[in-house]
């Protein structure tokens, strides 16, 4: 009996070979970051990534030009403004002068680069803006896709916070989680944020409102579940179950989210997955942290199925970052290009996504106008607060992308004094700290008193 083949033009997607000139050689990678975190974040000309130092809280800047062996030692410039280890760094999608950076010292910074990069090391005091107001460490970081200067922060203190970066100020603060969060993500116009956690919860809604619409467990496992939403507004996650077999699921976030539209598992490991979803082709990436695989899916909506397209099989990969379709290379019939971190080779390896086709002419077909890495916001700060949505600003790549001149108008940032503490203070929030423990300490043994009088165990 004949198997039926679905039809897709991306159903001969390939990677060619990894070529190692075309590596970056010599990279030192960062022992701590989150769970939710990749290390490795991207813009159309360079990646920055969270840079081993003995003192943590370092970042390395890189431009894609500066292929092979890297700088040893103090003559590779590099970012080195917090205290404790960077957990999460984002470029900001309308300005690519500005690096976002979440770290451990519970305080999330924007440093302006240069076009041709770092040309010396920057300190604490080069940070344009300092984001204060989370009480443990910072380790998700997001910009808003359509509103420019709107940036999303999650913490270990269980809160979500979106920052008018310009003041520095944190707009709305989210409570819900009751552990880590592990991913947040915007939808395609802002209008919307998930995240996903520890507590095995995901949770979705308006950001603005400053609480979650809705609540569901998403994967039965506590380890590095992520989300992302689709066009058609279901959300995808990853996630693990209790037999540590890695799945994905589809969920639709305003119906019946007691069980997922689709749930599969893919295989048993321990690696986090990593997913990606493009928009424009409607391409679902997945790669595995600690494998070298990343596997690729078509989600067209259609029948509730996710069709699998092909598999790339490379090195293990620690992390890495999907570089802005902007930045691919369109003549070469490329829809995508990960930079997969080989921490056993201390590289970073572009992995290119090409569709083979005969013609050297624009593949209209494969490449339809596209929102991602345009740089140009649709809606300001304050719109996007007032209640404001915009679809993102969209470009056809035919003839080549070419970025408008930064405006004029750059981001004025009003920095904020950071005050010491004086000895006497410092011993006063300490000596408030421990009575709040002392409390903490005592209702908890009332509470496993009561417990055993009512004869309650678990």
């Amino acid at each position: 009996m004949a198997r039926f083949v679905r039809s897709s033009k991306y159903r001969h997607v390939f990677t060619p070979p990894q070529k190692t000139e075309e590596w970056f050689n010599g990279v030192r990678v960062s022992k701590t970051a989150w769970e939710g975190s990749d290390y490795v974040a991207a813009s159309t000309s360079k990646f920055a990534m969270c840079w081993g130092t003995a003192g943590g809280g370092a970042v390395a800047v890189v431009n894609f030009s500066d292929k092979g062996k890297l700088p040893e030692g103090d003559k590779m410039p590099i970012i080195n403004g917090h205290k404790n280890p960077v957990l999460d760094l984002a470029w900001n999608p309308f300005n690519e002068s500005l690096l976002a950076t979440a770290s451990e010292d519970g305080y999330s910074k924007i440093w302006k680069i240069a076009d041709e990069g770092l040309t010396e090391s920057l300190t604490a005091d080069d940070a344009v803006q300092s984001l204060k107001g989370h009480r443990r460490k910072v380790g998700t970081i997001a910009w808003h896709p359509t509103a420019n200067n709107v940036l999303a922060t999650s913490s270990q203190d269980y809160t979500v916070k979106l920052w008018d970066i310009e003041k520095g100020e944190a707009k709305v603060t989210l409570d819900g989680p009751k552990d880590l969060i592990h991913a947040t993500q915007w939808n395609r116009d802002g209008s919307l944020l998930a995240i996903t956690g520890k507590d095995k919860q995901i949770r979705f809604g308006d950001p603005r409102t400053a609480s979650f619409e809705a609540s569901w467990q998403g994967h039965d496992g506590v380890k590095g579940a992520r989300v992302l939403f689709l066009n058609d507004g279901k959300l995808f996650s990853t996630g693990f179950d209790r037999q540590s077999s890695r799945q994905y699921r589809v969920w639709d976030p305003r119906g019946d989210t007691s069980k997922p539209l689709i749930s599969v598992n893919l295989d048993v490991s321990s690696g986090v997955l990593m997913p990606k979803y493009d928009y424009d082709t409607s391409i679902l990436f997945i790669a595995g942290r600690g494998d070298g695989n990343i596997r690729f899916f078509e989600y067209t909506g259609e029948d509730k199925l996710i069709y699998p397209l092909s598999e790339h099989k490379g090195v293990p990969y620690k992390g890495g970052a999907w570089v802005p379709k902007t930045g691919c290379n369109v003549s070469e019939n490329e829809i995508a290009r990960f930079l997969g971190l080989c921490e056993p080779k201390n590289a970073v390896i572009p992995v290119p996504f090409i569709v083979p086709r005969k013609s050297d002419l624009f593949q209209d077909d494969i490449f339809p106008e596209t929102a991602d890495g345009v740089g140009e916001p649709s809606l300001t700060l304050t719109e996007y607060f007032d209640g404001k949505n915009a679809e993102p600003k969209t470009v056809s790549l035919e003839n080549g992308f070419v970025r408008k001149e930064r405006p004029a108008e750059e981001p004025k940032f009003e920095k904020t004094e950071e005050e010491e503490l004086t000895p006497a203070q410092l011993k006063a929030a300490y000596e408030k700290a421990q009575n709040r423990i002392t409390y903490l300490e005592a209702e908890l043994q009332k509470r496993e008193l009561l417990l055993k009088e009512a004869n309650i165990s678990f």
